[in-house]
C-alpha cells in the first residue's frame, strides 16, 4: 500500500515541509506557560499545582498514545494517523474553549480536553513525521529528525506570542477564546501537513548513498531490525529510557513553571514590578527558550551526525545538568534569565533529535516508529515528575531552588549513564 503511494512524493524534501507544519501545531503544548498566570486568576483560580497537573496530564497522554500511534502507523501508514491526530488535537482545544465550565467546572474541563484529548492528538501526530523522515533520509538521520521536530519547539514561540505581545489574543479573547481559535488552526494545518506523510518504497535508498557497514553508528540501524518485544529485553533500552526521563524532566519542569518562577524570582531579587516581571518572564519563554528549543533540535542532530549519538547525548545531558544547578540564581536577573532559558531550551530540544536517532542506531531504523513510542514513554514520566514536583514544592512554601537542584543532579546522572551505553551485540535479522 505505502510503496504504491510513495511515488506521489516526488521530492523527499516535501516530507520535511509536512513534518514541520505538523510539528508547529503539536508544539502548542509548550505554549502552556502563556496561560498559567491567567489561570491563577478569575474566573479560574487554579493553584500552581493545578496548572501543572493539566500540563503533565497532556505530556503523559502524549507519550502513552505515541506507543499506540506507532503500531497503527506501521499497520495503516502514517498519513491517516497524522490526519487523525490533527482532528483530535483540534477537537480538544475547541471543546475546552467552547464548553468552558459547562460540564465539569474549569479545572476538570481543561484536564479532560486539553490534557487528555489534546495530549492524545499530539501523541497520534508526533510519531509520523519522525518515522517517515528517518526512512526518506537514511543519509541524514540526525539533521532531518532535528528539522522535523524543530517545528515543535518553534511552535511554542508562535502560539505564546500570538496569545501575548504579537496578537494580544488573551487580552482580546480570554483564555477560552484563544483555545477555540487555536483548535481550529491546529486541525486545519495538521490535515494539510499529513498529505506528505507517506513512506518510501521498501528498500529505498537516496541516489548515490550506500550504508556503511563498519565503524559507524548508522551500521546497526541498517543491519538490525528489532521489534518492541525484542527491544524491551535489551538493557540498552532501559538505559536510554532513564536518561530520557531525567533530561525531559528538567526541560519540562522549566517550560511548565518558567512564568511562575521567573515572575516571583525577578520581583524578589531585582525588585521589579509584577507587570515588568511577567513581561520579562514571557520573553524568556516565548523568545529565548522557544527559539533555542527549535534550534537545539537541528544543531544537536547535526552534531550527532558528526561526533556520534552517544557522545552528543552525554554532552547534552552534562551541560543541561550544570545549567539547571545554576538556574535559580540566574532567574533573579533579566539577562542571566534569558541566557539560562536559552541554554535549557537548546539542550532540551536536543532530546527530540538525539533519542529517536539513538533508538534507530541501537535497535534498527525499520521499526523506529514502533520502538520510539516505547522509548518516548520516558517523556511522559518526566512530564509528570518535573512540572508537578516544582509546583508542589512551591505551593508547600519551599524554595524553587530545591526543584532545580534535583533536576540538575538527575541530568548529570543521565550523562554518566550515557557513557556506559553501547550497541547491543546482535546478529542482523
Amino acid at each position: 500500500m505505502q510503496a504504491a503511494m510513495a511515488p506521489r512524493v516526488r521530492n523527499r524534501w516535501w516530507v520535511v515541509v509536512g513534518a514541520i507544519l505538523i510539528q508547529l501545531c503539536l508544539g502548542a503544548i509548550y505554549a502552556w506557560s502563556a496561560f498559567t498566570n491567567d489561570l491563577l486568576q478569575a474566573p479560574f483560580y487554579f493553584s500552581k499545582t493545578q496548572t501543572q497537573t493539566i500540563f503533565s496530564v497532556g505530556l503523559a497522554t502524549f507519550a502513552i498514545v505515541m506507543v499506540l500511534a506507532g503500531r497503527w502507523q506501521a499497520r495503516s501508514g502514517p498519513r491517516i494517523v497524522a490526519l487523525t491526530g490533527g482532528l483530535v488535537l483540534g477537537a480538544g482545544y475547541l471543546l475546552a474553549g467552547l464548553l468552558k465550565d459547562a460540564l465539569f467546572g474549569h479545572f476538570v474541563n481543561q484536564l479532560v480536553f486539553i490534557g487528555l484529548v489534546g495530549g492524545a492528538g499530539i501523541g497520534l501526530g508526533y510519531v509520523c513525521p519522525i518515522a517517515v523522515g528517518i526512512k526518506w533520509f537514511p543519509d541524514k538521520k540526525g539533521l532531518i529528525t532535528g528539522l522535523g521536530v524543530a517545528g515543535f519547539g518553534f511552535g511554542a514561540l508562535i502560539w505564546i506570542q500570538l496569545a501575548g505581545s504579537w496578537g494580544h489574543l488573551l487580552e482580546l479573547m480570554g483564555v477560552s477564546g484563544v483555545f477555540t481559535l487555536y483548535g481550529a488552526i491546529f486541525a486545519a494545518a495538521v490535515i494539510v501537513g499529513s498529505f506528505w506523510m507517506l513512506n518510501p518504497p521498501e528498500g529505498y535508498r537516496p541516489a548515490g548513498w550506500e550504508p556503511e557497514t563498519v565503524g559507524n553508528s548508522s551500521s546497526n540501524a541498517d543491519s538490525v531490525s528489532l521489534l518492541p518485544g525484542q527491544m524491551l529485553r535489551q538493557v540498552q533500552f532501559y538505559a536510554i529510557w532513564i536518561m530520557f526521563i531525567f533530561s525531559a524532566m528538567a526541560g519540562l519542569m522549566t517550560i511548565g513553571n518558567i512564568a511562575l518562577f521567573s515572575t516571583e524570582r525577578l520581583m524578589e531579587a531585582s525588585g521589579v514590578s509584577e507587570v515588568a516581571a511577567r513581561a520579562i518572564a514571557g520573553t524568556a519563554m516565548a523568545v529565548f527558550y522557544s527559539i533555542a528549543n527549535g534550534l537545539g533540535r537541528i544543531v544537536w542532530g547535526t552534531i550527532s551526525d558528526r561526533i556520534g549519538r552517544k557522545l552528543a547525548l552525554v554532552l547534552m545531558c552534562a551541560l543541561q545538568g550544570v545549567v539547571m544547578l545554576l538556574f535559580y540564581w540566574m532567574g533573579g536577573n533579566q539577562y542571566a534569565l534569558y541566557l539560562g532559558a536559552t541554554l535549557i531550551g537548546f539542550n532540551f530540544g536536543g532530546n527530540f533529535s538525539l533519542f529517536p536517532t539513538m533508538t534507530a542506531d541501537l535497535f534498527g531504523a525499520k521499526n523506529v516508529g514502533l520502538n520510539y513510542g516505547w522509548v518516548f514513554t520516558a517523556y511522559g514520566v518526566g512530564g509528570i515528575l518535573g512540572p508537578i514536583m516544582a509546583a508542589a514544592i512551591r505551593d508547600a512554601g519551599l524554595s524553587w531552588l530545591s526543584a532545580f537542584v534535583i533536576a540538575g543532579v538527575a541530568c548529570l546522572v543521565a550523562a554518566l549513564i550515557g557513557i556506559w551505553v553501547k550497541r547491543p551485540q546482535l546478529e542482523a535479522s
